[in-house]
């Protein structure tokens, strides 16, 4: 039966060159005469700069150019060139500025410190109010231990008195 236009399934499997394939020249992509031609380009590239780093090092420095730049001298203003700092160089009393927020940070913490400071001392209103509490706390407390004593021997003189 005739399907339509498209077919249903894939006619064939794709077949990807890993890198291993490449590099051994193993690869479907390319014909096997390839290799042979390549391995021959490589070996006239590699004899050229052997010979042409020999001459590179003699004249010029380490620095490689690139692009043009290897065949016009050119100084644009605008690069920027690394700047190389010593250690004697570098002033050790100079502190780098703080950004905004790291100063508001900064403020932010010593400002919560001082804070827990004078709470621990009781100094603060709240740090009051806690003590007040605390001390009401304590007073009930008192009271109530009291009371319990008194209805304890109250109950107590009762036992001794229902024996008799």
């Amino acid at each position: 039966m005739g399907r339509g236009k498209f077919k249903g399934k894939p006619t064939g499997q794709r077949r990807f060159s890993s890198a291993a394939d490449i590099l051994a020249g193993t690869s479907a992509a390319r014909p096997r005469s390839f290799k042979q031609k390549e391995a021959e380009y490589e070996e006239d590239i590699e004899e050229e700069s052997e010979e042409e780093s020999e001459e590179e090092s003699e004249d010029e420095s380490d620095v490689k150019k690139k692009g043009h730049e290897a065949l016009i001298e050119v100084d644009n203003p605008n690069r920027a060139k690394p700047k190389t700092l010593k250690a004697r160089d570098l002033d050790a009393s100079k502190t780098t500025e703080l950004s905004r927020r790291e100063r508001e940070e900064l403020e932010k913490q010593r400002a919560h410190e001082r804070y827990m400071r004078l709470q621990e001392q009781g100094k603060t209103e709240q740090a009051r109010k806690d003590l007040d509490r605390l001390a009401l706390i304590r007073q009930q407390r008192e009271e109530a231990a009291k009371k319990r004593e008194e209805e304890k021997a109250a109950r107590d003189a009762k036992k001794v008195d229902a024996r008799k």
